[in-house]
């Protein structure tokens, strides 16, 4: 694919600096372009790079407005970052045209299932009786729709996420287990993209739903009757146990656990590898690792912190003697 920088401009709008005609072949990293390719610095502390860059075109922050035209042609936006995301889509724009919609041939589809026409269906999916996919979703392959799902407009579902899988629910029954019957589905909203491998299980009586804007990552497990709020997004490998709440606007770092039956308020920021055991309703940033170190002091510090409690009692007794 082909793009001089004035049809760039043309199409997202910001500031050329230099020749419109230049025709750029390519999207590439600052460090690595070559003279026919568009690049973006969306932090300064990389301004070291930009002058060394050989890119044909630079998409620079009007602070870094006179650096980038000293080494060349750039395009100024108040958000680079923003502005390569929509590059980059008006770039698969281009190079997808051709490509058709519609149900891959060995792909497996209910006749009591509705794909609206403009919809995608990759190679080897299934979609199963009263699912719904929405327009322009687009489903790659081997993923999997249980019964009665519901996938919004404008949806990506990356290759073997499975969606409506039964939730983990069984009754004891003296030393065995009795299936509790998951009776729900799966609501997903419009503009959601869901990662590769990732699970959503089905709700127990009520749905499991993933509101607008949702971004999820691969192989992330969303347990039955979970409620995930507009425009969160979670990195690879979260585990959300079942009839947790996250509200909106959350980041969820990778390998992070939340437990069932919690609610996380919205503009919540959760760090990777935390475990979440109780609710949070407070907007900020949580952490909750235990830093990583050599094993033998790991050790130490591990067996240091079972002390803590006794170290506790033993301080306030001190603090009562010393009142008295």
């Amino acid at each position: 694919m082909k793009l001089d920088l004035s049809s760039v401009i043309a199409s997202l709008g910001g500031d050329l600096h230099g020749d419109g005609s230049i025709v750029v072949t390519g999207l590439a990293p600052l460090e690595l372009a070559n003279g026919c390719e568009l690049s973006f610095l969306s932090n300064p502390r990389y301004q070291s790079q930009l002058v060394a860059s050989q890119a044909a075109c630079v998409i620079v922050a009007p602070a870094m407005q006179s650096v980038a035209m000293a080494r060349g042609a750039c395009i100024v936006t108040d958000q680079p970052y923003l502005y390569f995301a929509r590059l980059t889509q008006l770039w698969k724009r281009g190079r997808d045209v051709g490509k058709s919609s519609g149900i891959h041939h060995s792909a497996v589809v209910d006749a009591k299932a509705f794909v609206h026409p403009t919809a995608s269906v990759g190679p080897l999916c299934v979609v199963e009786r009263g699912a719904h996919i929405g327009v322009d979703s687009v489903l790659k392959s081997r993923v999997t729709v249980g019964e009665d799902c519901v996938i919004g407009d404008r949806c990506i579902v990356h290759a073997g996420a499975v969606i409506g899988a039964d939730g983990f629910g069984f009754a004891p029954n003296g030393d065995a287990w009795e299936k509790i019957e998951q009776l729900g589905a799966v609501k997903i909203g419009n503009d959601v993209e869901i990662g590769a491998n990732t699970c959503i299980d089905r709700g127990a009586l009520q749905d499991t739903v993933i509101e607008d804007g949702v971004k999820l990552d691969n192989l992330i497990q969303i347990g039955h009757n979970v409620r995930v709020g507009r425009n969160t997004a979670m990195a690879g490998c979260v585990g959300v146990a079942g009839s947790a709440i996250i509200g909106a606007q959350c980041t969820i770092g990778g390998g992070a656990i939340i437990l069932g039956h919690l609610t996380v308020g919205s503009h919540v920021n959760i760090s990777a590898g935390t475990l979440v055991s109780k609710s949070i309703l407070k907007p900020g940033h949580y952490t909750g690792i235990f830093p990583i170190d050599d094993n033998a002091s790991w050790e130490r510090n591990a067996a240091s912190l079972k002390q803590l409690h006794n170290l506790r009692d033993r301080i306030k007794t001190l603090e009562k003697e010393t009142k008295k």
